[in-house]
C-alpha cells in the first residue's frame, strides 16, 4: 500500500536538495511532486510567458539569491532553478490561489491545475488531500507554501517508507506542529484560499521571526597575579646583661716590727747598708668582648606549579525536533496531556527541566505506535528503531527522553 510523505522546507535550494536525493536513491523522478513559492521577481526569466521552464537559459554563472533564502542559503537562484529543471518533470510557473505565483512540478500538477495553463483548480489543500493527507495538515503545509516555503511530495511503498524519510530529514524539513502553533500566536486560525499571497518583502520578514539563535556560552579559563602576603625580615642590635664570675689573685707586703734583745753575730751584718724591696701583685677583672657568627638567616622565593580544576556552568539554547509523518493522524497528546503530566510530574519534576521539554518525546512515542509497522509489537521490539528516528532529528538525546517516549508509546499501545 502507497503512503504519501510530505516535507516542507523553509529554502527553495533545501527542497532542491532532497528531490536530488530522492532521484539519486533510485525513486522516479515523475513520482516527485514539488510546490514552491515563487513570489521572487528574479524566478521569472527562467520561464516563458506560458509559465513553462525555459531550459535554454544560461544558469551557470547566476549567483543572486532569493529575497527569502538570502545569503543563508547558500545557492544561487540559477543553480537551484536549473538543478530542478534536470529533475523533474514538468516544472512550472503557476497562479496558485492563497499563495500567488508558485513552482510546481511532477503529479501534484495536474491536481492544482484547471481549465488552462495557470489555473489553479483546488489550490494546494485539494491537491494534498487528493494524495491522502488530512485536511488540518493540508492546510498547515499550504500555509507554509504561501509563507515562502517549498513543499516535496512523494507517494510511496511501505517497504521504502524509511528511506523517503531519512532522506527528506537529512535537509532540515519544517516541522509542521510546531510552526502552525508559531502561526497561531501570531493570530493564524486556518489557510484560506482566498487570502492574499505574501510579498517577497513578507516572506523575508517571515524567515528572520522563525530564525532560532543556538546561543551557546563558553567558559573561558585565565590566570592572573595575587597578593598572597609574604616574610618581612629586620636586622636591629638588641644589648642583654650578662654576669660572669672569675677567681683574682692578689700578693700584699706587710712590715711588722718585733722587739729582740740579743747579740750582734756575723749573720747580721751589723751597721750594714741595706735596701730591701718587696712589690705588691694583684689581679684584677678584665673585660674583653669579641664577635661571632653564631647563626644566619636565609631569605628566598620558592616557586611551584599545580593544576586547579575550575567548576561553573554554561549555557546554551537547545532546539527540540520532532519528526512528523504525514500520512498518520493528528496526536491525541492534547487529549491524554494530564495524563502525561502525572508521568511528568512522577518521574521528570525533579530534573530541572520543564513539561514542555517532554512533550515532543510524548507526542512521538504516541505516534510511532499508530503507525501500521509498529501495530501490535512491544517496546522491546520496536525500542532500537525509535531510538534511530529519534537520534536521526534529535542527536544525542535519547537517553534524556526515551522513558517519555516508551511511557507514550505503551499508553496508546494498550488503548488500541
Amino acid at each position: 500500500m502507497a503512503k504519501t510523505v510530505v516535507g516542507l522546507y523553509d529554502h527553495l535550494s533545501q527542497a532542491q536538495k532532497t528531490v536530488q536525493d530522492l532521484v539519486d536513491a533510485g525513486f522516479k523522478r515523475d513520482d516527485v511532486s514539488l510546490v514552491a513559492n515563487a513570489s521572487a521577481k528574479e524566478y521569472d526569466k527562467y520561464f516563458d510567458d506560458e509559465g513553462s521552464y525555459r531550459a535554454d537559459v544560461d544558469h551557470t554563472n547566476d549567483d543572486e539569491l532569493t529575497s527569502g533564502e538570502g545569503a543563508r542559503a547558500g545557492a544561487g537562484i540559477g543553480a537551484t532553478i536549473g538543478g530542478l529543471g534536470g529533475l523533474l518533470m514538468g516544472l512550472g510557473l503557476l497562479a496558485v490561489p492563497g499563495v500567488g505565483p508558485a513552482l510546481a512540478a511532477g503529479p501534484i500538477v495536474s491536481a492544482l491545475v484547471g481549465a488552462g495553463i495557470g489555473g489553479a483548480a483546488g489550490g494546494v489543500t485539494g491537491a494534498l488531500v487528493n494524495n491522502g493527507v488530512d485536511e488540518e495538515y493540508a492546510g498547515y503545509y499550504a500555509e507554509g507554501v504561501r509563507r515562502g516555503g517549498s513543499l516535496v511530495m512523494l507517494s510511496v511503498a511501505d517497504e521504502r517508507l524509511d528511506d523517503v524519510e531519512r532522506l527528506m530529514n537529512n535537509h532540515n524539513p519544517i516541522d509542521i506542529e510546531e510552526r502552525a502553533e508559531a502561526w497561531k500566536e501570531t493570530g493564524f486560525e486556518e489557510y484560506s484560499a482566498d487570502a492574499e499571497p505574501y510579498t517577497a518583502e513578507q516572506i523575508a520578514q517571515e524567515r528572520e521571526s522563525m530564525n532560532i539563535p543556538i546561543v551557546e556560552e563558553q567558559i573561558t579559563v585565565g590566570k592572573r597575579e595575587v597578593d598572597k602576603g609574604g616574610v618581612r625580615v629586620r636586622s636591629y642590635v638588641r644589648e642583654t646583661p650578662v654576669e660572669e664570675s672569675v677567681s683574682l689573685h692578689e700578693e700584699r707586703v706587710n712590715v711588722e716590727r718585733h722587739p729582740v734583745d740579743r747579740k750582734v753575730d756575723d749573720a747580721d751584718a751589723a751597721f750594714k747598708e741595706q735596701n730591701i724591696e718587696m712589690r705588691e701583685t694583684a689581679e684584677e677583672a678584665v673585660v674583653g668582648k669579641s664577635a661571632r657568627v653564631v647563626e644566619e638567616v636565609t631569605v628566598e622565593k620558592t616557586a611551584s606549579d599545580h593544576t586547579e580544576t575550575v567548576s561553573d556552568t554554561v549555557r546554551r539554547t537547545e532546539v527540540e525536533i520532532e519528526d512528523i509523518d504525514s500520512n498518520v493522524s493528528a496526536s491525541s497528546f492534547d487529549d491524554d496531556n494530564s495524563m502525561f503530566r502525572e508521568h511528568y510530574d512522577a518521574n521528570f519534576v525533579n530534573s530541572g527541566r520543564s513539561f514542555d521539554y517532554y512533550s515532543p518525546a510524548y507526542r512521538f512515542g504516541g505516534r510511532i505506535s499508530r503507525e501500521d509497522s509498529y501495530k501490535g509489537m512491544g517496546w522491546n521490539q520496536v525500542e532500537s528503531d525509535a531510538q534511530r528516528r529519534w537520534e536521526e532529528r534529535n542527536p544525542g538525546t535519547w537517553n534524556d527522553y526515551r522513558d517519555a517516549v516508551r511511557y507514550s508509546y505503551e499508553q496508546e499501545l494498550a488503548r488500541a
